[in-house]
């Protein structure tokens, strides 16, 4: 979804689409290489990584109530499993308006609880699938609760210092990467590519694992 898009449909359910995905490394099995300025954009300025060294970092901008980050979870999980161990991956949840703050929260929040692995998936079927609502911290707060972990816990997470700090930190990402809709990868801080570019994020993702190989050409 891009920018000026979530006003109009933040609302509207994806229908069911599988993501076809092709192995990791197979970027250049479908035909010639991707191309800068087409299938993904050089930054003009670089971003800062928090990877360690040796590793590339790969990012994913998201956000929990767009439609089509549901549809490829299943595909960037399958991804995932083949990940290369000098691969650094993360995701960051994007904030376009306001209402995007709840959730961005309720990813840090999960996060330092250490249940981001067990909730993360849910936090997507309670929306897109039970069609809950998670974009005020009360709805947030009282669905966590329901999940079974500990209210005051929760809630004095998510709205502490760190948390903030982790939004602020994702918003000024987000706008370093120029991120113009959701999802979107970000690869060692110097390229971007999204649904747009890519043609599909399932391209996209072998985008990424093109763009990860020249990062490893270019460091040996």
């Amino acid at each position: 979804m891009k920018r000026r898009e979530f006003s109009l449909t933040s609302a509207t359910v994806l229908a069911g689409s599988v993501v076809a995905l092709s192995p990791v490394g197979t970027a250049q099995a479908q035909g010639k290489p991707p191309e800068a300025g087409k299938d993904y954009l050089v930054l003009g300025k670089p971003v800062p990584v928090e990877a360690p060294a040796g590793k590339v970092e790969v990012i994913e901008f998201f956000w929990y109530a767009c439609p089509h980050c549901f549809a490829f979870e299943p595909a960037l999980l399958v991804w995932l499993k083949q990940l290369p161990k000098d691969i650094a991956f993360k995701r960051v949840p994007v904030m376009f308006q306001d209402s995007f703050v709840p959730p961005q929260k309720l990813y840090y929040t999960l996060e330092a609880l250490g249940q981001l692995e067990t909730m993360h998936a849910k936090v997507f079927n309670a929306i897109h699938v039970e069609h809950q609502k998670l974009d005020k911290d009360a709805l947030v707060i009282d669905w966590a609760a329901k999940q079974g972990l500990d209210k005051a816990k929760f809630t004095e997470t998510y709205n502490s210092f760190s948390v903030a700090t982790k939004v602020r930190k994702a918003a000024q990402l987000q706008e370093a990467y120029q991120v113009a809709g959701v999802p979107a990868m970000g690869v060692a801080g110097k390229f971007y590519t999204d649904g747009t570019q890519a043609q599909s994020m399932e391209r996209g993702l072998t985008v990424v694992d093109y763009l990860v190989a020249q990062q490893r050409k270019a460091k040996a």
